[in-house]
């Protein structure tokens, strides 16, 4: 089998169903014959894991800079060891965020210089990019309800900054639409599904002999 190497990556406010969604793509793509690797950013490394613990812990203090310096070391070590080697061996990569994510939560939603951190996504992730983002979009309310769980230390911040998260993505995929698109998440958990297949049917034609 030939396969085609394509590097996807969904984003969004917390409690979209991210998770979700990239385990069924996952699912999804292997049973038509796909090589998949889906991976989570920050994590997908032994040093990503220990950043993730970091970064998440309700109890830890992060200065906004720190936050985006480690999102951004976790990332590298990602694209070095995981999503390279990936791509080059023609497998599907699905990553539950990516640069955009640092660039809204940090940025735009927590007043570090965009085109600053933009720069830095850059150099973190060495010229390795999704061919295609989707945001799975959702009123900041209704993806906290979702969310069902205790809420981790990004998670737990006011409502007025995941508001500003949500209109920052939504301002990231004005800013490139070639490459970012949204997608409203409110209906049940297939029609998403199917619809993200669709968004990216067009990156993922099925292996050939």
């Amino acid at each position: 089998m030939k396969h085609r190497a394509a590097f996807l990556c969904l984003d969004g406010i917390d409690g979209t169903g991210k998770s979700t969604q990239i385990r069924l793509l996952a699912d999804y793509l292997r049973n038509r014959g796909h090589d998949v690797l889906a991976v989570a950013d920050p994590g997908g490394t032994p040093l990503g894991s220990q950043l993730r613990a970091i970064l998440l812990d309700r109890k830890g203090e992060l200065c906004v800079r720190s936050e985006a310096l480690l999102f951004m070391a976790s990332r590298a070590q990602l694209v070095e060891s995981v999503i390279r080697p990936a791509l080059e061996a023609g497998t599907v990569v699905l990553a539950d965020r990516f640069v955009v994510a640092n660039i809204v939560y940090q940025g735009r939603a927590g007043g570090l210089p965009v085109e600053g951190l933009r720069q830095l996504g850059t150099f973190s992730c060495d010229g390795v990019f999704p061919d295609r983002i989707l945001i799975l979009d959702l009123p900041e309310e209704e993806a906290a309800i979702r969310r069902g769980r205790a809420a981790d230390r990004v998670e737990s911040r006011p409502p007025d900054y995941h508001r500003r998260v949500r209109e920052g993505f939504l301002r990231e995929a004005e800013r490139d639409p070639h490459t970012i698109r949204v997608l409203d998440a409110t209906p049940d958990i297939d029609t998403v599904h199917r619809r993200i297949v669709a968004a990216f049917a067009d990156l993922i034609p099925d292996p050939i002999d």
